[in-house]
């Protein structure tokens, strides 16, 4: 059959609008979603709710604690890392009330052994070691060290006022802690800090984009989304590293999973994403959640800074997972509690399966247009005509994606630079094509957990740490 008969052109014709009319559909609404949050954003600006504070590093880094505060970091397979990631914490944060509690593995004794050797004796640390081979889970470690934290309080006779959480290969920002307690003292019950993904300008060209393209999704992210929620009183989803509990908090999670089953621990051993579901806990059970943004004197966000991955294959394992935990056991472990607002955030929350279908199919229907364009450049058929609401649909979209493009510059032009934010720009396709991949690979790793298979810590291997080759946030003298 040739591709001029009519009966092949038509249907083609029709797959090509039936395409676009779903792409275009599901786009627009992602699109009005997003619209709206930047319109709420937009007017947290113009009312002066949404203005980044300014504090003193310096100030903030020799602030006394309140009472005495746990730094909890599990680990595995960290040994590349662990050992400047504790030096780091302990010479950054000077406090002599602060425990850093690390974790690591009976079967892995080179994160152990590398740990130990940066401690030079530091009475702060506590190198805690769980007592099965390891990888379990993040929750689990998390879990142990929470054990090994209750023992240190019974024999201080001293609670701790929180718990700070953070992860093997974090550079913490030398006003972070500081920060953090005040927000405890003064009532939060759960505070996240902006994280903020380096450049590896180490790595090569390919691996340097890779790893850049989580500097404009968490620039927006953590410049807008979450002071959005944090405005609108939703759960603040945690992000498993700049962010603190306070103790009682941290008890009420321990009297929730003690009712479920749970053992008298506060994570759930078998949860995937437990620094997400952490602030929507207490949120769901009435605690307050922050998100606070704070800039030094020198302009740069008081934030954890981190390497992200660089590698194609550990960039998609590592997207799948949250989209596993987050938007498809999210639905079953979580849930839909809370008002409208809360609502809103959570659908936000687990789009991202439907979203890359959405542009699975909008991908194909460019090759489809594409093909189709060749034909009839050649004069083998004439164009299909648009009805008036596609157009309308497309024009719509059109409109949309620009002004993602210039939201997207410019909060990561904001943080890197306007070199950084026009790459951003140019790395968009690559972002979308990873987004498609690790969706797919969600919902099937969804699907054998629904067959009973256990989880495991599927997480990512780090080989460089911040501090040796990034300047840290200045502090004056």
């Amino acid at each position: 059959m040739s591709i001029t008969e009519p009966g092949l052109w038509q249907w083609l014709a029709l797959l090509q609008r039936e395409l676009l009319l779903f792409a275009g559909v599901f786009f627009l609404i992602g699109a009005l979603d997003d619209l709206a949050v930047d319109a709420v954003w937009l007017w947290l600006r113009l009312t002066g709710r949404g203005v980044t504070q300014k504090r003193s590093r310096l100030a903030l880094q020799h602030r006394p604690l309140s009472r005495p505060v746990a730094v909890l970091i599990p680990a595995w397979q960290e040994a590349a890392v662990i050992g400047q990631t504790v030096r780091h914490l302990l010479d950054t944060w000077p406090q002599p009330s602060l425990r850093l509690y690390v974790g690591c593995y009976r079967n892995d004794p080179a994160t152990l052994a590398a740990a130990m050797a940066t401690a030079h004796g530091d009475p702060r640390l506590r190198l805690v070691i769980v007592e099965r081979d390891g990888p379990t889970t993040k929750a689990d470690c998390l879990n142990r060290l929470y054990a090994a934290l209750l023992i240190d309080e019974d024999r201080a006779g001293q609670r701790f006022a929180g718990v700070v959480f953070h992860d093997a290969e974090d550079m913490v920002d030398p006003g972070a802690l500081g920060l953090l307690d005040e927000a405890i003292a003064e009532g939060a019950d759960f505070v996240q800090l902006p994280v903020e993904p380096l450049v590896p300008h180490h790595r090569g060209w390919l691996a340097r984009h890779i790893g850049s393209h989580y500097c404009e999704e968490f620039a927006e992210a953590h410049g807008k989304a979450l002071v959005v929620r944090d405005a609108l009183g939703a759960g603040i989803p945690g992000a498993g590293v700049g962010c603190a509990v306070s103790r009682r908090a941290l008890d009420s999670l321990v009297e929730r999973h003690t009712a479920g089953g749970g053992g008298g621990l506060p994570f759930a051993s078998d949860s995937l994403t437990e620094d997400y579901e952490l602030g929507l806990a207490i949120a769901a059970a009435g605690g307050r959640c922050r998100f606070i943004r704070a800039r030094g004197a020198d302009g740069r966000l008081i934030a954890t800074r981190a390497f992200f991955p660089h590698r194609f294959d550990t960039v998609v394992r590592q997207k799948s997972r949250w989209v596993l935990g987050i938007a498809l056991q999210g639905w079953d472990r979580v849930g839909w509690a809370g008002g409208a607002s809360e609502f809103w955030m959570r659908a936000r929350d687990r789009r991202g399966p439907l979203t890359a279908l959405v542009m699975l199919v909008g991908y194909a229907l460019v090759l489809l247009t594409g093909a189709m364009g060749v034909i009839v450049v050649t004069g083998v058929a004439e164009p299909a005509p648009l009805t008036p609401l596609l157009k309308a649909v497309l024009i719509a979209n059109a409109a949309a994606f620009l002004w993602r493009i210039a939201m997207r510059f410019a909060f990561t032009a904001r943080e890197y630079g306007m070199g950084e934010g026009l790459r951003a720009v140019l790395r968009l396709p690559l972002a979308n094509v990873i987004a498609i991949i690790a969706g797919r690979r969600a919902v099937f790793a969804y699907a054998r957990t629904l067959r009973g298979r256990a989880a495991v810590w599927d997480k990512t291997e780090h080989d460089a740490h911040p501090a040796s080759l990034v300047a840290a946030p200045a502090v004056p003298s």
